[in-house]
């Protein structure tokens, strides 16, 4: 959420922002915000003028007693003084709600470097790494790949679930895990500390780290419960602090979460509708940071080296990009996305993103920090992909698949796998094959 005293003081920086983000419907909402803030702040004064006449009436009271005096007409007036701040707290609460609705659905206001475009097509590369190869024969799609080598079966999925669920079977579940514990054990060694959070929240907290509109198009709602399941572990982690004021000697605390994450909305086309890249529900690991604001950009790139960093290790070619105005979520001032390379598509596609979120998220958790001065802000917190394992799984099933159609194991993965490929079996090992 934006600072209120943005709207008061700087509504130009805000108006600037909704423009290069595209978002001209909530151009209108500055002056609108700022004319309630305006009478909010008036009867806020009033309200506080009404409570020092109510001390002041009760002291000539009292004087009034001692002395002996008839009090009568101070009694009267003392008495309506609290109707009136009944009234006004009234009108108050009711502007409040409303300058809250919008001050939650503005924007986070965007770096200087975020580059201007529509869509993310527009997004800009930043750096490409890796030696792109030509294969030398027709590369099959990953979904029929793995129900050939009997590693996971979607069309059993589908029947018991729906779409955009699977079956890991076998040594495409050990592969699964493989790739968690990996990233896991490297991001330990940076200073992270693991964490399995809650897989539900409830809907306050959840407002504090996202963006409201996806409480209808990406999760998944708890029948007569207010619970939510997770989109991703970056929300749990985040409302932890929630309501915290930490000293400023603790920061930055690193987190490496570890979950499985659910979303309603999956792909409508190609390879989305039947195997892992988009799915309802997939395995993450994911680095979140709470920092000190002035080190927020410097954590924002060494979060972003640590997750290119493994796919290095991986040696799967990707390219990085900053994501453009249009592309760009309400929460993020910055993002960078990692695209790996998949060459049965002959193209980049996001496998992970990198998110500075400022004091946004903070500021809607109200988590803030104190300094040895005593003053208090808000902290600054940023998320970062470090593995999804679903779509790393079909950046590996293209990028070392084998002519006959089985799969090597990237050499940095085998100690965690205990096997270097999977291949055909040689016998039916799925458990509704005779």
């Amino acid at each position: 959420m934006l600072d209120i005293r943005l709207l008061r003081e700087n509504p130009n920086i805000v108006k600037k922002n909704l423009e290069k983000r595209k978002d001209k419907e909530k151009l209108s909402w500055i002056q609108k915000v700022k004319k309630i803030d305006e009478e909010y702040l008036k009867i806020k004064k009033k309200v506080e003028e009404l409570r020092h006449k109510r001390n002041l009436v009760s002291e000539e009271i009292n004087k009034l007693q001692k002395q002996g005096k008839d009090i009568k007409g101070k009694i009267k007036e003392i008495k309506e003084i609290p109707e009136k701040i009944k009234e006004l707290e009234e009108q108050q609460k009711t502007m409040k709600q409303e300058i809250d609705y919008h001050m939650m659905r503005l924007p986070n206001i965007l770096h200087e470097s975020v580059p201007c475009g529509k869509d993310d097509e527009d997004n800009v590369a930043v750096r490409k790494w890796g030696t792109i190869k030509k294969s030398k024969f027709e590369l099959k799609v990953h979904g029929d790949i793995i129900e050939m080598l009997e590693i996971g079966d979607f069309t059993k999925a589908t029947e018991v679930s729906g779409a955009g669920f699977y079956y890991m079977f076998g040594k495409l579940a050990q592969l699964n895990l493989a790739l968690m514990q990996f990233a896991v054990d490297n991001l330990l060694k940076k200073g992270f500390i693991l964490s399995i959070p809650p897989l539900m929240l409830r809907r306050k907290p959840y407002e504090g780290v996202t963006d409201l509109a996806d409480f209808e198009k990406v999760m998944y709602k708890i029948e007569n419960e207010d619970l939510y399941l997770i989109a991703t572990s970056e929300h749990s982690i985040g409302a932890y602090l929630m309501d915290e004021t930490l000293q400023e000697e603790k920061l930055p605390l690193k987190v490496v979460g570890l979950s499985p994450c659910f979303r309603k909305e999956i792909g409508s086309h190609g390879v989305d509708t039947r195997g892992l890249f988009r799915t309802h529900q997939f395995w993450k690991v994911e680095q979140f940071v709470f920092c000190n604001p002035k080190d927020s950009w410097k954590h924002h790139e060494e979060i972003q080296k640590n997750s290119e960093e493994l796919y290095r290790k991986l040696k799967i070619p990707y390219r990085v990009v900053n994501v453009c105005t249009g592309d760009i979520g309400v929460v993020a001032a910055k993002k960078y996305d990692i695209e790996a390379w998949f060459p049965r598509q002959q193209a980049y596609k996001e496998v992970g993103s990198n998110s500075n979120c400022t004091d946004y998220q903070a500021r809607r958790l109200n988590i803030k920090y104190i300094n040895n001065d005593g003053d208090k802000a808000y902290i600054h917190t940023l998320n970062n992909t470090a593995i999804a394992t679903s779509r790393t799984l079909v950046a590996i099933l293209e990028n070392y698949q084998q002519k006959d159609g089985s799969i090597k194991i990237p050499t940095a993965l085998q100690k965690y796998t205990g096997f270097k490929i999977i291949e055909k079996p040689k016998k039916h090992t799925l458990l509704f094959h005779n």
